[in-house]
């Protein structure tokens, strides 16, 4: 499977908000930012929290544009991130950039930047 199909699948699962596929692609000690309030949490369960915290206020949709690997080994992964209201008003709508690091397979890091970080 190619990068970009392997966060096209990942996306897809978060925007349908099924949790348990998106945690199975990550280690059990994984470090995730809490973009939405800020800070970061880590392990599986403290991001589930994070997300199901999160998704009870807003309704994020994040789009996979492109995936470019850093001469560190991290994955740059360009998105389409749009954020509603849970009553549909837009809140925001742009680009980030997600940096993933991976060990054995699973994600074990992320990272947000803004395009222009790049």
């Amino acid at each position: 499977m190619d990068r970009l199909t392997y966060f096209q699948d990942l996306y897809e699962a978060f925007n349908r908000r099924e949790a348990d596929g998106v945690l199975a692609m990550m280690s059990d000690d994984v470090d995730w930012p809490n973009a939405w309030k800020g800070g970061r949490v880590v392990g599986r369960e403290a991001v589930r929290d994070y997300w199901s915290a999160q998704w009870a206020e807003i309704d994020p949709h994040v789009e996979p544009l492109s995936v470019t690997e850093r001469a560190d080994g991290s994955l740059a992964v360009a998105v389409r991130q749009v954020v509603r209201s849970l009553s549909g008003e837009l809140v925001s709508d742009g680009q980030v950039v997600h940096v993933y690091r991976l060990r054995d397979g699973l994600i074990s890091g992320m990272d947000v930047e803004s395009p222009a970080d790049n």
